[in-house]
């Protein structure tokens, strides 16, 4: 079983989530299709295995070090799971997570907020928008490096033809705001919330934008 799993994810690794049927993982193995459905019924559920199998073992997490630098490192460890194989972002989700690796992953979470004062469904909720955020960032930023492959420019080179196109586009009478933003100049330098730049300064945003979102919540649950 775990070969058959294993040679679905190089496929995917190699050629995308397409890669991975149940013709072509046969074809690897040297299987006929029909022989293969004694180890993996359906596509569905060699996807829900791939899953599983291609998030491995969550990060060594340093519970006396707080919760936030657990969550921190739970997140940017997460992403580097999705940057090893961009097809886990495009899996359809079928429920909540199964798996004994995804397991790992949330009872991993759920030991860094264990000392704050949290109940269950506010921890899972904590779950669910960090879990969410990194897949969905993770998601998008593959998606845009497919858009940017043809045009032969980096992000920050999008950006700014972006933003010197909307200048010229965009009415102030129309859109006010919008028209204020690119004149600003927002697209022609790095942001100034952060000294990263490109799609990492955008993720680091918004993760440290979370924990201070989940800093509020455990310092409400705090309050007598």
């Amino acid at each position: 079983m775990e070969r058959v799993v294993r040679t679905a994810m190089e496929l995917a690794d190699r050629d995308g989530l397409g890669g991975a049927t149940l013709p072509k993982v046969a074809d690897a193995l040297g299987f006929t299709k029909m022989s293969l459905y004694r180890y993996v019924g359906s596509k569905d559920e060699l996807f829900d295995l791939m899953g599983d199998l291609a998030m491995g073992l969550p990060p060594e997490i340093d519970e006396a070090a707080g919760w936030r630098a657990g969550l921190r490192r739970w997140m940017l460890a997460n992403r580097q799971v999705y940057e090893r194989h961009p097809w886990l972002a495009q899996l359809p989700i079928w429920g909540p997570p199964s798996g004994p690796h995804a397991i790992g992953w949330m009872d991993a979470m759920l030991r860094v907020l264990r000392r704050t004062d949290l109940d269950w469904p506010a921890k899972l909720g904590v779950v669910n928008l960090v879990g969410g955020y990194v897949r969905t960032a993770s998601a998008l930023e593959q998606q845009l490096a497919e858009g940017r492959q043809e045009s032969g420019l980096d992000q920050a080179q999008v950006e700014q033809e972006y933003g010197r196109t909307l200048a010229q586009l965009v009415e102030p009478s129309r859109f006010p705001e919008a028209a204020r933003l690119f004149a600003s100049g927002k697209f022609r330098s790095p942001a100034p919330h952060s000294t990263e730049t490109g799609a990492d300064g955008d993720f680091r945003f918004g993760l440290e934008l979370i924990l201070g979102g989940i800093d509020a919540l455990i310092t409400a649950a705090e309050s007598p």
